[in-house]
């Protein structure tokens, strides 16, 4: 365990902002698989309604350093991708 102060208060910090980039994360998952289920079943409507949520949780995780800019932009354009050959 934290032997000074200062190591205390940083591992305090620290366990707060993992369960705060936990719960950013667990939903952006979550997201990407209800949308990729609507891919794979080929249902082009329930993909498109649902594409906004995870456009939000894609953002929030780019916004917080959970994902990096360029990480967030290829996810989203891969999502719209799959669900754009959808016929």
């Amino acid at each position: 365990m934290a032997t000074s102060k200062s190591a205390t208060k940083s591992y305090k910090q620290s366990e707060r902002k993992r369960v705060f980039n936990l719960r950013t994360s667990r939903t952006l998952k979550a997201a990407v698989k209800e949308v990729k289920e609507f891919i794979t079943k080929k249902d082009k409507k329930g993909a498109e309604g649902v594409i906004s949520n995870v456009y939000k949780a894609i953002d929030k995780a780019a916004k917080k350093g959970i994902l990096k800019k360029n990480n967030a932009a290829r996810k989203k354009s891969r999502l719209m991708a799959n669900i754009s050959k959808i016929k």
